[in-house]
């Protein structure tokens, strides 16, 4: 469990702490950006994979459509939705709206699987969204600011939400290489018809390098891989650690400022990280009354001979969780 947590808390971090490093890509080409970073990324993933000795497993049939929803929604969707809430509202509104996201999970996660959700973890993300909404500071929004902030929360939910039943069967690491070679595919379809093709400044190589590689390739396979051993809704508290190391970053670049304000909300998503990661997975939801079991019937053959007993055969029901 440490390994997966410290796994979960160390891909956060990348991805908060990335934040400057994106914005060095600002008057890039979006999807085609995109698709050079996820090409990029699945090498590195593919490389890695062979370094082990092992081989990349194919999805199935039964895997595709998670996949694609992916990719469409918590990679390439997330990204044009984020870019284009930041055009209608502040950061810290954008952050706030985002910051639910553990909150989201902790509740959809288990439903979706069946199962109550585990008061610890709903405990500890509500934690961590009332950390995060301090740190952030909130903000304004103005036209589809709003509609554009869930879709980017909805988005950074999916990233974790279509990949729980995938992950079981291929692992973290297959599925990371396979959605970053679609996402490459798709957004480089995308991106000529849309924004088109430019060759990048050193500036631009560095950055897309540098997302490639840290931000998807460790990250995703280190998210992906806390995912499949604590649960969506467990490791879904480690999303408010991205804010926190953005400040970090924010705050050892210069350009932000250490206030008594998002300080508190950095504690604040500490303390509900250890709330969420606390107790194991919750019990399940029942789906029936138990039958009580007969009693066995007794069964002579002679009045002096001894009692044997035969139970009733019963036929029990399982229900398997996919």
């Amino acid at each position: 469990m440490r390994i997966a947590v410290t796994a979960g808390a160390l891909s956060a971090v990348i991805v908060g702490a990335s934040v400057p490093v994106s914005g060095m890509l600002q008057d890039y080409p979006l999807l085609s950006g995109q698709a050079l970073r996820y090409l990029l990324g699945g090498l590195v993933l593919l490389a890695w994979t062979a370094m082990r000795g092992k081989r990349l497993p194919l999805p199935s049939a039964r895997d595709l459509p998670a996949l694609f929803g992916l990719v469409a929604t918590g990679m390439l969707g997330f990204n044009a939705c984020l870019v284009q809430a930041q055009a209608f509202a502040e950061p810290g509104f954008v952050a706030a709206v985002l910051g639910t996201s553990p909150l989201v999970l902790a509740l959809a996660a288990p439903l979706a699987a069946g199962r109550r959700p585990a008061p610890a973890a709903v405990a500890g993300a509500a934690v961590v969204v009332g950390g995060v909404v301090l740190l952030s500071g909130g903000g304004a929004w103005h036209g589809p600011g709003l509609l554009l902030a869930l879709l980017t929360t909805a988005g950074e939910v999916s990233f974790t939400l279509f990949a729980v039943g995938v992950v079981r069967r291929l692992g973290g690491v297959a599925v990371a290489t396979w959605c970053c070679f679609i996402a490459a595919g798709a957004g480089a379809v995308l991106g000529t018809f849309v924004g088109g093709w430019q060759v990048p400044t050193v500036r631009e190589g560095v950055a897309l390098v540098v997302l490639g590689t840290v931000l998807t390739a460790v990250a995703f396979g280190l998210w992906y891989h806390a995912v499949a051993r604590l649960g969506a809704d467990r490791a879904g508290v480690l999303i408010g650690l991205m804010p926190v190391a953005g400040l970090a970053a924010s705050v050892a670049l210069g350009v932000q400022q250490l206030t008594p304000l998002n300080t508190s909300g950095a504690l604040l998503v500490a303390l509900g990280c250890a709330v969420g990661l606390r107790h194991p997975t919750p019990h399940p939801l029942p789906t029936q009354t138990p039958t009580p079991p007969t009693p066995p019937l007794p069964v002579t053959t002679h009045p002096s001979a001894p009692r044997v007993a035969l139970p009733l055969a019963r036929v029990e029901r399982s229900d398997t969780l996919n």
